[in-house]
């Protein structure tokens, strides 16, 4: 060693998640310099006496040391609230019913319209401080309850101030083809073509847009419609997220993975020419359970075609306020095992190393190797499988985050 690393964490256990398993190490120790992982591995293995080694040695006398969890698809930035939509759908009215009577997204962005930018950020950080809590050291966080230049451009930096305020890392999508405006009504061409030419580039100069994402269905937009704007994004250097295939099959997926789409999300109702695609493209698969479970559908996301086909799969909760009120990613990783048939392992990679990927960061975290960001949870936990068994319990020991602790509370 030509210098003494910062930290030296020695755990019990260590799940690396570098591989296709939980990557167990017993007696594990994680070297960080730099915000950097500069050594990972069992304890016996170290090149030295722990204390010669590190200006800061932590000794956790108990638990299972991880990857920090990430949430790839949320929607926690927006006013108002829709519970009543929960109550109305359980008396029988469905998404697509409750839209076309004023609720849904549109009653959202009505609500994010009005608020303050500091109203907003006020009421949305205690999301990201629940996912911290939960584990999540990085998460998206998508715009698309503006629908307007204004309100998307207000969204987008409340999110990256939620990332400056709380430790976490913050990826921001723009979503601003998540539904049809009301002073676009009639004319969904119209706003696709404004969103193209103005927002978009308009967004990105100013260093907003991370990823772009679109809502790809019969209430929404068509592939068709959509293809220009991904083709502007692309252009642009931005990369595609989809909204994809979520109550029927309109071939969302295979537009997403025609655009070398990062991720292809929702997708219950994917045929097999979409897996094709995804697999061909290298496409995450993005499960996301909280809504199914909330809209209560039950046409479940092709999971073993999707494992047949080689297709990695993420797992996220959807955070919104309305098909999917869900502020714990590990109570996703649950349901994604339960109601979809994920295994245990399957759920830890999906909110680990191939979340990562479905965000575009697989060379900075999602895993405990060398040269990785030293992003870290600490668990009250045996084994890594628990994480996806409970559903609900205490939260996590500690959470790092580019190797500095997040204050949880």
């Amino acid at each position: 060693m030509s210098e003494l690393w910062d930290r030296l964490i020695l755990a019990p256990s260590v799940a690396t998640a570098d591989g296709d398993g939980y990557g167990l190490i017993e007696n594990g120790a994680i070297g960080i310099h730099n915000g950097l992982i500069s050594f990972v591995g069992a304890q016996s293995a170290l090149p030295g006496q722990p204390q010669l080694l590190a200006r800061e040695v932590e000794e956790l006398a108990d638990g299972l040391l991880t990857p920090a969890l990430i949430d790839a698809h949320t929607h926690l930035v927006f006013a108002g609230r829709r519970a009543d939509e929960f109550e109305r759908r359980l008396a029988g009215e469905s998404y697509a019913q409750i839209a076309a009577s004023g609720g849904g997204i549109r009653a959202s962005v009505a609500a994010t319209r009005q608020a303050s930018a500091e109203e907003l950020l006020r009421i949305s950080l205690p999301r990201a401080r629940a996912l911290a809590a939960d584990g999540v050291a990085t998460l998206e966080i998508k715009s698309g309850y503006g629908l307007d230049l204004e309100t998307e451009t207000k969204q987008l930096r409340c999110a990256r101030q939620i990332g400056k305020i709380t430790g976490q890392r913050v990826c921001t999508t723009f979503l601003g083809a998540h539904a049809v405006p009301a002073e676009f009504k009639g004319r969904p061409d119209d706003y696709l073509e404004m969103l193209r030419t103005q927002v978009l580039p308009t967004l990105a100069e100013q260093g907003l847009v991370d990823a772009i994402d679109a809502y790809c269905e019969h209430l929404a937009f068509s592939t068709e419609q959509l293809r220009p704007l991904f083709q502007a994004a692309v252009n642009l250097g931005i990369p595609v997220k989809l909204h994809a295939d979520q109550l029927s099959d309109c071939g969302g997926a295979a537009l997403a993975a025609e655009f070398s789409g990062l991720s292809a999300d929702h997708i219950e109702y994917t045929g097999a020419s979409g897996i094709e695609a995804m697999a061909n493209a290298g496409t995450v698969a993005m499960i996301l359970p909280g809504a199914y479970v909330v809209l209560g559908e039950t046409t479940r996301p092709p999971i073993a075609a999707l494992r047949k086909a080689g297709v990695d799969m993420a797992v996220a909760t959807d955070l919104n306020p309305g098909s999917s009120p869900l502020l714990s990613v590990r109570a996703a990783m649950h349901l994604a095992c339960a109601v979809f048939g994920m295994t245990p392992t399957e759920s830890f990679l999906g909110t680990t190393k191939n979340a990562a990927r479905a965000l575009g960061l697989q060379e900075q975290t999602g895993s405990l190797c060398v040269g990785m960001s030293a992003d870290l949870a600490w668990w009250a936990l045996d084994h890594p499988v628990e994480l996806s068994y409970w559903l609900g319990g205490p939260p996590a020991k500690a959470v790092w985050c580019r190797g500095i602790r997040l204050k949880l509370s």
